[in-house]
């Protein structure tokens, strides 16, 4: 994980999401390209002035190696508990694009709920919010929180909602992040 930004030539096609709007383009073969942000599995970089998110399944494009998805097992028995745990730090894997703080001590994740499904299944409903209402990025954000609690092994189902009360704010942000970004 990193926040320095590095100069990269992508070595092939690579799709891509504009930021902050989450409209899907491509980048092209022979693009040169900053990486500001390199954090939970995905990258963030700049081609030309404009901000991009690039998955890190398609990290070979900028030289790395692809990030794969992999199953996350909980120690010991599967229980209500040890699946909670285990989602609360997946979604501190998750990251606002813009910003180097997963979305977990930015407070944007209001709840993270287990529910048994039966027979060692489980299933997690997640309530989150959004920095702004009206940003683009929101469903993609969701829909890897989703994709990262269903990794989880013994869960069946994940549902996150976007919610919008209370609204977020500055104050919902964890001390230690509030101190990585100067806000202390």
């Amino acid at each position: 994980m990193s926040y320095a930004r590095q100069e990269v030539i992508v070595n092939r096609d690579c799709p891509a999401v504009t930021v902050p709007y989450g409209s899907p383009v491509t980048i092209e073969e022979g693009c040169s390209a900053t990486i500001t942000q390199q954090l939970g599995g995905s990258y963030t970089v700049v081609v030309e002035g404009n901000l991009y998110r690039i998955e890190g399944a398609d990290g070979d494009a900028l030289g790395f190696d692809p990030i794969e998805e992999t199953t996350h097992v909980p120690e010991g028995p599967a229980t209500a508990q040890s699946i909670e745990d285990a989602a609360w730090s997946l979604l501190a894997t998750c990251y606002d694009p813009e910003i180097p703080i997963d979305i977990v001590n930015l407070g944007l994740v209001y709840s993270c709920k287990v529910v048994p499904a039966g027979d060692d299944r489980f299933n997690i409903e997640v309530q989150m919010t959004l920095t702004a209402p009206g940003c683009g990025m929101g469903t993609m954000i969701a829909d890897e929180a989703r994709s990262k609690l269903l990794s989880i092994h013994g869960v069946e189902e994940v549902k996150v909602d976007l919610v919008w009360d209370p609204p977020w704010s500055r104050e919902m942000i964890s001390e230690p992040a509030r101190l990585q970004m100067g806000l202390l």
